[in-house]
């Protein structure tokens, strides 16, 4: 089969592999989609201590069951699956508790299991029994489905800033993330929703997502902008869906009292920490917290969401790629030329 193996920092090989036949326990999936996540290009180029090359990466998956191993009965060649990132081990006390993206080990698609960047994968018995492999419905497309991971993941990071009906929502990163959490904000209840975005085509794109207010942190000052807008209140929960420091610090600045703070984007090897005076947070009494990752419950929530067009993750995508061209997906997820890109291994 074609896959394409990381060998080495930022060197990543389109090559014939052997294609392995699933074993007791294991599922085959024939990869349809998977779609590039910035933490794909962090690992390109700086690695990951979960990910050993040569191996295969990319956790935002969607195909087809083609084998079963022995001893499998949640799923039977013909099935429709996209696959979540985070992997219970199903033992210790996060995992036991429902928080598989706390779990000790880490277990992830395209970490320590095989990623989708190939046209065939196996799954382990662990992803299998206790994993995020969720059903992909009738009127739901591959590339849609495989956007259930990071829309699971925007789920968790509401979740966890307890966004209440009627509270003011900004969002500062107008990426595919922070589009999917305008429209996820909105079903959860935001009475008025902000975005502040750097990159004035972005903020283009971001405009068809339907915020009441866009603001370009280029051109204006998003903290004053934002304050007018709200009043001099500062809004009830942001959400900095960027890897930018300065945002996360921003963030801190801009929120209201009694507010809540999620340092939801992941910054890159060799970001300088967080400079915010503590009698900002103290004085302001706001919670500020970060969230990462998603867990099976909230996987399955986004597949039901997108089959219902409660979120529209297809108006995301913005690149197409094959698998031959998985460098030109690379850098076009890199360079931000659109929103979310796309390779499809098995067209």
């Amino acid at each position: 089969m074609k896959a394409a193996v990381l060998e080495a920092l930022e060197t990543m090989a389109v090559k014939e592999v052997p294609e392995v036949d699933p074993g007791p326990g294991e599922v085959k999936l024939r990869v349809r989609v998977c779609a590039v996540c910035g933490s794909d290009v962090r690992i390109f180029h700086y690695g990951n201590p979960r990910v050993r090359p040569p191996t295969v990466i990319g956790h935002e998956v969607a195909g087809d069951v083609v084998a079963v191993g022995s001893g499998v009965d949640k799923f039977k060649v013909g099935d429709r699956v996209a696959l979540g990132a985070d992997v219970p081990c199903g033992k210790c006390y996060w995992c036991q508790n429902g928080l598989c993206n706390n779990c000790v080990e880490n277990y992830a698609i395209g970490y320590q299991f095989p990623g989708g960047f190939a046209e065939y994968m196996v799954l382990d018995p662990m992803v299998v029994n206790w994993g995020p492999v969720t059903h992909i419905p009738d009127d739901v497309s591959y590339e849609q489905a495989a956007l259930a991971e990071p829309l699971a993941c925007a789920i968790n990071g509401l979740e966890m800033c307890r966004l209440n009906v009627g509270d003011s929502l900004c969002i500062i990163g107008a990426g595919p993330l922070g589009c999917m959490m305008i429209q996820l904000g909105r079903h959860m209840g935001a009475s008025e929703i902000l975005v502040v975005q750097r990159s004035k085509r972005r903020l283009e794109l971001a405009r068809a997502f339907g915020a009441d207010h866009y603001t370009s942190s280029e051109e204006t000052d998003a903290l004053e902008t934002v304050q007018d807008i709200t009043h001099g209140r500062g809004p009830d929960v942001v959400v900095t869906t960027c890897g930018s420091v300065e945002a996360h610090e921003q963030a801190i600045e801009m929120v209201a009292n009694r507010g809540r703070v999620n340092l939801f984007g992941g910054l890159g090897k060799g970001a300088r920490n967080l400079s915010v005076p503590s009698n900002t947070i103290h004085y302001k009494e706001c919670c500020v917290l970060g969230s990462h990752g998603s867990v099976p419950r909230q996987h399955r929530i986004a597949m039901k969401l997108i089959e219902k067009g409660v979120v529209d993750v297809a108006r995301c995508i913005t690149h197409r790629f094959s698998l031959d061209d998985i460098h030109a997906a690379f850098d076009a997820a890199e360079k931000h030329e659109g929103l979310k890109v796309v390779v499809t291994p098995s067209p």
